[in-house]
């Protein structure tokens, strides 16, 4: 039951048992930040660890780094800690490259191990279609998009891989990882799971729900800073099959034997590519040591709690807002989303007035529900500014930023 009162969601705060967290992360004064779904917020220690890594790493240890201070090795070691968070074994994550540049690796490579079309999702975030349409167009294969919500039936013996997004970047609807990897095996289809909006944010087992190949980012809920590296997952007994599509120096089985002819490393190795930014792989390695300890299950009770309790307000203060997200906590990521017509103004209203949120075309409020940092007493105070716009008309006054600006 969400709270009834400001005093009573104080209360829920002062015995939330990761209250201390908040403290380990730069939040400016006076800003309510909902918006950890897009961007995650500064962990006060990065700035430290990367003054060190200028100074000593790179300014006197010099080009010794690579061995001494084991920069070599971080795209795997930030990898299992990455793969912890995923629910599967050291050696499957590699943290590296963008989203999209992983997401066009798996998807060519598990395409070349079988014929057929390549799938996307026609409401998925459009740089995964994108990739999708591309890789077809590359192999010579049929492509076809599917709304979301079709794509369990379409899984049929003519598809050799789909790119699924498991937390919808709008809505925040969630797929069903486990039914729609038992459909694709009864077909022999690959997935390739986009869970940018889900790693940090909702429990994954993907070795429990049969996951084979998955991608993600780490400036959002991992908090790794903007355009911080990405990652990719490979099974294990997966490894071995696939070739990468940009085969690098840094994938190849001996990297310093400067071989002429490629041959790619034995394990999830092969799908670096080219020498790694060492400055923003340090600054993700040091945010997410705040995953140290901690149990997702409890940390999604929280974000479950946060949601409840925005939604319950938002019915009774806003009901001319429509809550897009689904209700059941299972079938949903970690934030909320509201569809209005006037939604760009809704969000330029409320961060004039300290509350940022954002927004995605054509009409839906977006807000980021990230247990890390949040107390549901922003939540409480959130709400109340969100009605207090909405009762003014201020959202009609919202400046939207400019086409093509960042919203």
């Amino acid at each position: 039951m969400p709270p009834t009162s400001l005093a009573e969601a104080q209360a829920l705060d002062a015995a939330d048992p990761f209250r201390a967290l908040r403290d380990r992360f730069a939040l400016p004064e006076g800003v309510i930040y909902l918006d950890g779904n897009s961007l995650g917020p500064l962990p006060r220690a990065v700035p430290a660890r990367i003054e060190a890594v200028m100074r000593e790493e790179w300014g006197e240890r010099l080009i010794r780094s690579w061995n001494e201070a084991d920069w070599w090795n971080a795209p795997r070691r930030i990898g299992d800690r990455i793969a912890r968070l995923l629910g599967v074994g050291d050696g499957t994550v590699v943290a590296t490259d963008t989203t999209s540049t992983n997401a066009f690796k798996l998807v060519v490579a598990a395409a070349r191990l079988r014929g057929g079309a390549i799938l996307a999702e026609a409401d998925n975030f459009p740089t995964d279609t994108y990739i999708a349409e591309e890789a077809a167009r590359l192999l010579g294969r049929p492509f076809r998009m599917v709304v979301g919500a079709d794509m369990q039936g379409a899984l049929g013996d003519d598809v050799a891989v789909a790119i699924v997004t498991h937390v919808n970047y709008r809505t925040a609807a969630r797929a069903d990882m486990a039914a729609l990897q038992a459909e694709a095996a009864r077909h022999g289809t690959r997935i390739v799971w986009d869970l940018s909006h889900s790693i940090g944010a909702v429990p994954l087992d993907l070795a429990r729900d049969g996951a084979e190949l998955a991608v993600g980012c780490s400036y959002k809920y991992l908090n790794g800073g903007p355009g911080a590296p990405a990652w990719l997952y490979v099974a294990e007994a997966l490894q071995p099959m696939l070739r990468s599509p940009i085969p690098g120096w840094w994938g190849h089985a001996d990297a310093f034997a400067f071989d002429s002819r490629y041959r790619p490393a034995p394990d999830i190795g092969r799908f670096l590519g080219g020498t790694q930014p060492m400055l923003s792989l340090l600054a993700l390695e040091e945010s997410l040591r705040l995953f140290e300890g901690i149990a997702m299950a409890a940390l999604w009770d929280k974000a479950i709690g946060l949601f409840d309790l925005f939604a319950a307000r938002v019915e009774v203060l806003c009901p001319e807002l429509e809550i897009a997200s689904p209700r059941e906590a299972g079938a949903r990521g970690s934030h909320i989303a509201l569809r209005h017509e006037g939604a760009q103004g809704i969000v330029a209203a409320m961060i004039a007035r300290g509350v940022i949120g954002d927004y995605r075309a054509p009409d839906i409020a977006r807000f980021g529900l990230t247990p890390l940092t949040l107390r549901h007493a922003d939540i409480w105070r959130a709400t109340g500014i969100l009605a207090e716009a909405m009762r003014e008309g201020a959202w009609r006054d919202g400046r939207p930023e400019p086409r093509g600006s960042v919203t």
